[in-house]
């Protein structure tokens, strides 16, 4: 299929785009993707009777059986890239990518917050940072837009650098290198040079990088690369942007002395500090007035089981469990500690760690003992050998974790939930 062909698809159908076949409304460009456990290709004939207006197959026999409203392609998943580049060279707006091992989403929902303040913003809607969910993403970029901002997941090499082929991003964000998938990556090492293909990549481009000055690595990658950037910091003058955490209560707040200006957030975690840096950084660059990045990040409410509090009963809850991997944990527990009073941790299983998973579990819940929290329980089966060691309540899923935590019939603490994305820790309060 010529891609100038399938543009004009693509553009009749008012740029809607889809791979859910539930999801149809009317008028849609359906694309048949495969994944290992079903193909979409068996679901193109209901796209067109719920109201697709094409569908994007690589089966020839049901695309002659739908007819002039399939259009047959040798790769689905590839004809869908080749088409989100195909439209990402006919926009005129910068691209801001961002990646890392934590924080991306929080970083780029912030990010969002404070450039729509100016500019009509495009960006990453939900976890959508994969090579399904980015494609989607820069098809869903509109003419009336004027900045957009691309996240991107990975967990091997090279993988960073293949989005960058279609996102062709104009500048360039990586929050932080930590340990997270291990397994694909090889180790941290393997980690920074993945994360890196991004700054490798904006380089070749001659485009601009935002970093954190107190991370030395990345500092030492903007050095090593000549980089053309712009840094934020903690209490560092020398930098672009800097501030000073102020600890007033569970939630964040920072003071930027550059503009004698306190902007007080709605995360907790003094890991948080950077995320928000990032984004008064961009926000700087991009002439955005002082007040309205104020305004953008103080407006910002974490609804995504990312460093969000909750008050439930007399306890108060810190619900940050999307997702986590040693470095994330480890920041997340330092955050615990912080609090006054009682206090339970409920830690989830880290996937995705290979040969350095018993390790990295043992490492995280000999972090939680010498933490002296009143209560620990571990989840999952790769912290088993641990919680035995240390002798911590262990649970084989979420719903034993919850069983346990109703029998210790907690009152007025501050409990944390953190766990990788399968372990489901939410499900304790929902």
């Amino acid at each position: 299929m010529d891609l100038e062909i399938l543009y004009k698809y693509y553009l009749e159908c008012r740029q809607i785009v889809t791979i859910d076949t539930r999801k149809i409304k009317g008028g849609e460009i359906y694309f048949a993707l495969k994944g290992d456990n079903f193909d979409g290709n068996l679901f193109a004939e209901d796209a067109i009777k719920k109201g697709a207006k094409y569908v994007i197959v690589d089966d020839k026999d049901i695309a002659n059986k739908i007819g002039s409203q399939a259009i047959l392609v040798t790769d689905v998943l590839r004809t869908l890239q080749e088409l989100a580049k195909f439209h990402r060279l006919r926009l005129n707006i910068p691209i801001i990518a961002i990646t890392g091992s934590n924080g991306k989403t929080t970083t780029k929902e912030l990010l969002y917050n404070v450039l729509s303040q100016k500019f009509k913003t495009a960006y990453t809607k939900g976890n959508l940072n994969n090579h399904i969910g980015i494609p989607l993403t820069l098809l869903d970029i509109r003419p009336t837009d004027e900045i957009s901002i691309v996240e991107m997941g990975a967990n091997h090499q090279k993988e960073i650098a293949s989005y960058c082929n279609y996102v062709l991003p104009n500048y360039g964000i990586i929050t932080n290198f930590g340990k997270a998938h291990l397994e694909g990556f090889g180790g941290i090492e393997g980690v920074i040079k993945g994360k890196s293909e991004l700054f490798e990549d904006i380089k070749e481009r001659s485009g601009i990088v935002f970093f954190n000055r107190n991370d030395s690595t990345a500092f030492n990658k903007v050095k090593d690369i000549n980089l053309k950037a712009f840094d934020y910091s903690i209490n560092d003058p020398n930098s672009f942007v800097y501030g000073k955490e102020i600890f007033k209560n569970e939630k964040v707040t920072i003071e930027i002395p550059e503009w004698n200006l306190e902007i007080k957030s709605n995360l907790t975690g003094s890991y948080n500090v950077n995320n928000i840096l990032a984004a008064i950084c961009v926000g700087k660059f991009f002439e955005i007035d002082k007040m309205q990045i104020k305004n953008g990040i103080e407006s910002y409410f974490p609804n995504n089981s990312r460093s969000q509090i909750q008050s439930i009963g007399n306890n108060t809850w810190i619900l940050d469990a999307y997702n986590a991997n040693p470095s994330s944990m480890e920041a997340a527990l330092r955050n615990l500690e912080t609090f006054k009073g009682p206090k339970l941790a409920i830690l989830g299983a880290m996937m995705e760690l290979g040969d350095f998973s018993e390790n990295e579990h043992y490492r995280i819940a000999e972090l939680a003992s010498k933490s002296h929290f009143e209560n620990v329980i571990l989840v999952g089966e790769y912290f088993k050998d641990a919680a035995g060691q240390f002798g911590f309540q262990f649970a084989e899923n979420n719903i034993e974790a919850k069983q346990l935590f109703e029998k210790l019939k907690i009152d007025h603490y501050t409990i944390l939930l953190k766990g990788s994305r399968s372990i489901a820790l939410e499900k304790l309060i929902t």
